[in-house]
């Protein structure tokens, strides 16, 4: 999700993340609907999934997002209904449970600002699309913060080498839950075999024996 920055449209705002890398870039749009969007959360996923279908973007379904390329950008697509017209509550479709859940992007801008670990967080990126992970930003995001949690400022070597180590040993069983709201699990959004390949090509990045084999 876009969590770092936010452009504004009126009725809609999109909120774009300042975590996207020129090489294997993409972009997390937070699509900000009115609360008087009469549509269901369903409704609203699928019709932005079959508008993008008809455009000729190839859309993918994920679990809160849905995916495009476009000029050669990954965009995550998530779109959500104000829960009020005053607040930042939003309410979320999430497909693979077919049920929904409320976050607040103030507080996820916030709480990655504060987490102040961008640099991981580029680097993460790009190897995660370099290997064609699926592994959603937002959880992205906060596995990094949750990997370093607790490290003193150290080299962005050293802190990238403590990232995989986490996602070799601890990433599959980690609960990660949005700042925003505990009941939100975002490592839901990834399944078992999913958040297996993740680990398993950590794994091999820890073999590597030098930078350009991990990521260019």
């Amino acid at each position: 999700m876009g969590r770092h920055g936010f452009i504004e449209h009126h009725p809609k705002r999109l909120f774009r993340q300042r975590t996207a890398n020129k090489s294997g870039t993409d972009i997390d749009l937070f699509i900000s609907l009115s609360s008087n969007t009469p549509q269901t959360l369903k409704q609203i996923y699928e019709s932005l999934f079959r508008w993008m279908s008809n455009k000729g973007y190839a859309p993918k379904h994920q679990n809160v997002s849905i995916n495009v390329k476009a000029n050669g950008y990954s965009v995550d697509l998530v779109p959500a209904k104000r829960q009020d017209m005053y607040g930042n509550d939003h309410s979320l479709y999430r497909r693979r449970a077919d049920t929904w859940t409320k976050t607040n992007v103030a507080t996820n801008i916030g709480y990655l600002q504060q987490g102040g670990r961008l640099n991981e967080t580029r680097i993460l990126k790009l190897w995660r699309n370099q290997k064609a992970l699926e592994f959603p930003s937002f959880y992205l995001e906060l596995t990094v913060i949750n990997a370093l949690a607790g490290q003193y400022p150290g080299s962005l070597s050293t802190n990238v080498w403590k990232i995989f180590e986490y996602l070799r040993a601890t990433f599959t069983d980690a609960r990660v839950v949005d700042p925003a709201n505990t009941n939100n699990i975002i490592s839901d959004d990834l399944t078992i075999a999913e958040r297996a390949k993740v680990k398993a090509v950590a794994a091999q990045a820890q073999s590597a024996s030098t930078w350009n084999q991990i990521v260019v």
